[in-house]
């Protein structure tokens, strides 16, 4: 079981308290465990990736074991603690300003 810790507003959206538990099939990577989160909850399309074009939106973070993986290819396989279900997946929206 994957777990997915989302930032406040799309837990809103997605009408979720606390972690979203996920079953991914195959190799646990980025866009598997996006593909299955939207799957689940269809409401979230088009509010972390671009609906066209399948690229994260630019003030959503990727992060797993303390690491950014934001910038990384969608193929990219996920840490093992995240695919144990020890550690979760968390996407962070990005604060700017000036």
């Amino acid at each position: 079981m994957i777990r997915v810790v989302l930032p406040a507003h799309l837990r809103v959206l997605a009408g979720v308290r606390g972690e979203v538990e996920l079953d991914v099939p195959g190799p646990v990577t980025l866009a598997a465990v996006l593909d299955a989160l939207e799957a689940r909850h269809p409401v979230l399309r088009g509010t972390i990736r671009d609906r066209a074009t399948g690229r994260r939106r630019a003030f959503v973070r990727f992060y797993a074991c303390q690491e950014d993986l934001s910038h990384d290819p969608p193929a990219t396989p996920l840490p093992e603690p995240v695919v144990k279900g020890t550690e979760p997946f968390m996407v962070v929206g990005a604060m700017a300003g000036g």
